[in-house]
């Protein structure tokens, strides 16, 4: 009887301290928030190790392997999440960004274009696909562009309508 309080106890105690893949997630958007990006990564990597078909998490990992300059890193978990679920807006921007930082200005423009027949209300994009058209030599697209997404509200589109298209 005593092993078995004891060995239920063992087993209450491991329950209860395991983390799951959405606990891990949880804890990586928390250190993404006050900027670990590092951190981050290791808890999205976690969450995915437990639930490999967690597409936020590939995501999200993207996005923090973005900001740490990890630019192969990003891409691979952008196309993973795609891979997931081909109609992911976010990842199509994601990787959109992506491109345009590894210069691949072509296949940002063909994921932007992608991103804004989902959802064609994303100022993010469209400011995005303004700076890939500007580096396209597209100056009227660019504006064009640009003015959408201040139309939507973006203050990064009027900064570069003022420094490109005047």
């Amino acid at each position: 009887m005593k092993n078995l309080l004891l060995c239920s106890f063992v087993l209450l105690s491991v329950c209860g301290w395991s983390q799951t893949a959405e606990n891990y997630f949880d804890q990586a958007m928390k250190k993404s928030n006050v900027g670990n990006s590092q951190g981050a990564v290791m808890d999205y990597t976690k969450a995915i190790n437990l639930k490999p078909e967690f597409s936020q998490a590939y995501l999200n990992r993207s996005m923090e392997k973005l900001k740490l300059n990890d630019l192969d890193g990003a891409l691979a978990d952008a196309n993973k999440t795609l891979e997931l679920h081909d109609d992911n807006t976010y990842a199509y921007t994601t990787r959109a960004n992506i491109y345009y930082k590894q210069k691949n200005y072509k296949a940002a423009l063909q994921d932007c274009n992608t991103a804004i027949k989902n959802n064609t209300g994303d100022y993010l994009t469209y400011n995005l696909r303004g700076l890939v058209y500007n580096h396209l030599k597209d100056k009227k697209s660019a504006c064009d562009d640009f003015s959408r997404a201040m139309g939507l509200g973006s203050e990064s589109a009027a900064k570069n309508f003022k420094t490109f298209c005047h």
